[in-house]
């Protein structure tokens, strides 16, 4: 993307997401090192991070703002404030603020800013870091589709994006942004099963891992609805459809639907408790 070769981008806060975030941009070649600065609390990190990504890293957020036009909000949702009123004074029109803060809305931070300023929300996971994430986007009041261009642009180099209204962004964190540990969960109660039937645990998990992606490879590579997915592995009489029999039994579906619904009621409850 034309916008990105000539760009500058600074991640502030470079904790675990932000990390996998800059070394993924790095990596694929989506920002040369040159580009690219990053921000942390903590002074003493700043070189051992800087020689491990080959980037500049430094605490100062107003001089990272200062040099760059692109900026990932990658901070923990309660210092959102802080950060955001630190560097307001050095924003400009040509600015644009990325959020990946969890529950953060568009309209928290335009309102801390008091003042028309791009703002893009994104919710990526964990596994863009092989990139294979999944990202929802959402546009602030003052983001142009160009602004949104941009933010798919990088996220889409480490995985899928989809656009939504901000209404659905509290959802897309309790489903895909808190999804990866539900899977985790199934995974190793896969492997541990296998272990239980006899298997070596290092075949176990293997088997159990490779199984889900390709599961979940089928669904994207079709479209197909994963009921007809399914019943198209349940042969009549067979041993599978006793082994969903027992899934169902143990109300396996029921307890990830609230599993999900739980963690966006909780996404929807950090705005009001951390901020």
């Amino acid at each position: 993307m034309k916008r990105l070769k000539s760009s500058r981008l600074a991640v502030l806060g470079l904790g675990k997401m932000g990390g996998i975030l800059a070394r993924s941009f790095l990596d694929r070649g989506l920002l040369k090192a040159a580009q690219l600065e990053a921000t942390v609390k903590r002074p003493q990190r700043t070189e051992i991070l800087a020689k491990e990504l080959g980037i500049a890293v430094g605490a100062d957020n107003v001089a990272a703002v200062r040099r760059s036009r692109i900026l990932i909000l990658a901070v923990k949702p309660g210092t959102v404030m802080q950060v955001v009123r630190e560097i307001a004074p050095e924003l400009t029109d040509d600015h644009l603020i990325i959020s990946i803060a969890a529950s953060v809305t568009c309209t928290y931070i335009e309102r801390l800013l008091e003042r028309p300023v791009r703002v893009v929300r994104a919710m990526p996971n964990t596994p863009c870091s092989v990139g294979v994430g999944m990202t929802g986007i959402c546009a602030g009041k003052h983001a142009l589709p160009e602004d949104l261009e941009l933010a798919r642009a990088l996220f889409e180099a480490v995985g899928k994006t989809v656009t939504l209204e901000e209404k659905h962004m509290d959802a897309v964190t309790g489903l895909s942004a808190s999804g990866p540990a539900f899977i985790y969960i199934i995974l190793e109660s896969l492997a541990e099963a296998g272990v239980k039937v006899g298997l070596p645990r290092d075949v176990a998990t293997l088997l159990a891992a490779q199984t889900v992606r390709g599961a979940a490879e089928v669904v994207l590579a079709t479209g197909s609805h994963p009921a007809l997915l399914k019943d198209s592995v349940t042969t009549p009489a067979g041993c599978t459809i006793d082994g969903i029999l027992e899934l169902e039994e143990g109300k396996l579906r029921v307890t990830l639907v609230k599993a999900v619904m739980k963690a966006t009621q909780r996404a929807g409850e950090l705005v009001m408790t951390d901020l």
